[in-house]
């Protein structure tokens, strides 16, 4: 017998055009003067003027902070904060790809915390430390298919001192409402509908081979995967395409509720990768995942045979998932090495230290040592 906490409390509204419903779902959330954060990016875009005026209109005052970076930063979550207090704001609106709403997060946790951001890192019973009342309220509405933050607990911060990721972890994290437009995602290009895609894939099939206890996590991340094979190919070859950006949306969402389940050493070494070479996390792991697959083969030969069969392919078991990853992979257009990015071997020691302490790992289906990890590594350079 098993013991497990589970949630899955966000209200999520789905479907085109409910980006206009942003006003009411603040309100719904308890949100009147809110702070929207976004990305160096999209804060100029119409997207996010439109919402900033909408809420304006309709609330009476939206503030605006955009000066997150790709993979977001300590420093960028203390700017936010700072936005935040300036403004005495109420709530908070996360609205971008994965890096946009992971710092929107962590500025809502820090609204009314007294310690600093690294004691909530989630190891251990840090997350007891925090004020769970001074978490402010967040709607999310994501701009990619990828990381699923709309829908998560956790959020995830590069301390630029240390050169490391850091995961913060609170239930209360999890966003009041999402809205997953499909319109908001149809400016995004191939590459990274591909890369964001691949991501979320990551997140689905790590959660799958997870040896943690969750039936609910493993059956949605079977759903997530589902999707994928079937969307994220049109998605790719037409950006267009409404349905298929919706359902990769959905697909994305699927992933991040899985990831409840843990995550592995796919995200192990390409958080680490992030934090040392800054390069986009979606495409780190779609780079990664075939190789950490191969590294973890031994123990998955059950779940494989039956994913396999979930996902109705050709051919059967571990082979057979990994011709299908392999082939989606060549379709869409992901490097199938790191060198592609400019990764070198340097590192390769540092980063099977840094991939064997990194949390996810300790829900890879193997507890791999450092030197596997670096081999890992290597192989996929």
């Amino acid at each position: 017998m098993n013991n497990a906490n589970w949630n899955y409390p966000t209200a999520i509204r789905v479907g085109a055009g409910r980006v206009r419903e942003l006003a009411d779902a603040c309100r719904v959330a308890g949100i009147t003067r809110p702070l929207l954060i976004t990305d160096q990016f999209l804060g100029s875009t119409t997207m996010i003027r439109s919402a900033v005026a909408d809420c304006s209109d309709a609330l009476g005052s939206c503030g605006l902070f955009d000066q997150v970076k790709g993979n977001p930063t300590g420093h960028n979550v203390a700017q936010g904060l700072l936005a935040y207090q300036r403004g005495e704001h109420d709530g908070v609106i996360a609205f971008g790809g994965g890096s946009a709403l992971d710092a929107a997060k962590a500025v809502a946790l820090m609204s009314g915390q007294s310690r600093p951001l690294w004691d909530f890192e989630d190891i251990g019973d840090n997350h007891l430390r925090v004020d769970p009342l001074g978490i402010a309220p967040i709607v999310a509405l994501p701009t990619t298919a990828g990381t699923g933050s709309e829908v998560g607990r956790a959020s995830v911060i590069t301390d630029e001192e240390a050169r490391v990721k850091r995961t913060i972890l609170h239930a209360r994290m999890m966003p009041r409402v999402a809205i997953l437009d499909p319109t908001l995602t149809l400016e995004l290009p191939a590459h990274l509908t591909a890369a964001t895609g691949v991501d979320a894939l990551t997140h689905c099939m790590e959660a799958y081979c997870s040896p943690m206890y969750h039936p609910m996590a493993e059956a949605v991340a079977v759903k997530g995967m589902q999707l994928i094979k079937h969307y994220l190919p049109l998605a790719v070859a037409d950006g267009s395409d409404l349905d298929a950006r919706q359902q990769m949306l959905v697909a994305s969402s699927l992933g991040a509720a899985a990831f409840q389940r843990g995550l592995g050493g796919v995200h192990a070494i390409a958080q680490t990768l992030g934090a040392l070479y800054d390069h986009h996390h979606g495409l780190l792991n779609a780079i990664l995942l075939p190789y950490v697959l191969e590294a973890n083969a031994a123990v998955l030969g059950p779940q494989m045979n039956d994913l396999a069969r979930f996902l109705d392919l050709p051919r059967a078991g571990f082979s057979g998932v990994m011709d299908w990853l392999l082939g989606l992979r060549e379709q869409i257009g992901i490097p199938h090495r790191l060198s592609a990015l400019g990764i070198d071997d340097r590192d390769a020691e540092r980063v099977g230290r840094m991939a064997f302490a990194d949390g996810c790992s300790h829900t890879n289906p193997i507890r791999h040592s450092a030197q596997v990890y670096s081999e890992i590594f290597l192989r996929a350079l």
